[in-house]
């Protein structure tokens, strides 16, 4: 996939249309959303036999016609400080996203300034919560990732290449990144649940991806480590590269929740809210001659 730089700032216009929040949402199926020129699909529901609130959120927020963002946050501390924080980090994106569209301020810095206002509350609130986040900027056929913490994103071609992954802030991710560890045996490893940036921290830093052109066929996948810790990267991969959007998105969800429910003969398995978002451009369409 190409990488550069932008011609011109990616601007908000608004009004800002039907954004949606899923906050501690507990879907029965996969949710599909017009949005950039493509399609989304996403699906949120907490781990199986939990008590407590799913502390997972999702936005899916739509800007123009060509352009939209993408976020998942995967809320921690425990019970409903977790949940807190992951609406916390969604509400002030959603609300930075729509000051900006009033004021036709430029879209990196919106997504920016709502993840520094969504640390600088959850600090001042004192709740010892944090929230990881992930968040994709599409415009016109480009992506910009945003993540802070181990929520992932993918960009994954028809045929198989991933083209484009965020490496978690973890210790085992900087493993594997670094050729120390194998992705296989970091499923396993006993300081996978370490995170080292979180939104709610005073130390929290934004990683702030490049511009990265989407082909017509790749698929973007972002999701919270209830996927990433139940599925390898080539099982993950077979399931979203190809196909309808909502059939893709179905298998991945089945198959994460048959995992979840079954440990298996070095298969990974960690019951655990899941929380995912695929995207697809629409293809354009080819005009034959009469």
């Amino acid at each position: 996939m190409a990488t550069g730089r932008e011609d011109t700032p990616a601007t908000l216009a608004a009004p800002l249309p039907d954004p949606a929040l899923f906050l501690a949402e507990d879907l029965e199926a996969p949710l599909p959303f017009a949005l950039a020129g493509g399609e989304a699909v996403l699906y949120t529901r907490r781990a199986p036999g939990k008590e407590g609130p799913n502390e997972d959120a999702a936005a899916v927020l739509p800007l123009e016609a060509e352009a939209g963002v993408l976020a998942v946050a995967d809320g921690l501390g425990g019970q409903r400080a977790g949940e807190q924080a992951s609406a916390c980090a969604m509400r002030a994106l959603r609300a930075a996203l729509v000051t900006a569209a009033r004021a036709g301020r430029e879209l990196r810095g919106a997504i920016l300034d709502a993840i520094e206002q969504a640390n600088r509350g959850l600090l001042a609130k004192g709740l010892g919560a944090g929230t990881t986040l992930v968040a994709a900027e599409i415009r016109a056929g480009t992506l910009r990732p945003y993540h802070v913490g181990d929520s992932e994103l993918l960009v994954v071609g028809q045929r198989g290449r991933v083209k484009w992954q965020t490496v978690s802030h973890a210790p085992v991710a900087y493993g594997v990144e670094a050729g120390l560890i194998d992705e296989r045996e970091a499923l396993h490893h006993a300081d996978r649940h370490l995170v080292t940036n979180l939104i709610g921290s005073p130390e929290m830093r934004i990683e702030v991806g490049p511009v990265l052109r989407l082909a017509p066929r790749d698929t973007v996948l972002l999701a919270s480590d209830g996927l990433f810790d139940n599925l390898h990267l080539e099982e993950i991969v077979a399931l979203v590269r190809k196909g309808p959007l909502m059939a893709a998105a179905e298998a991945l969800r089945a198959a994460c929740a048959a995992r979840m429910a079954a440990t298996g003969a070095g298969a990974p398995h960690k019951p655990d809210d899941l929380t995912f978002i695929l995207y697809r451009r629409t293809p354009p369409r080819i005009r034959r001659r009469a």
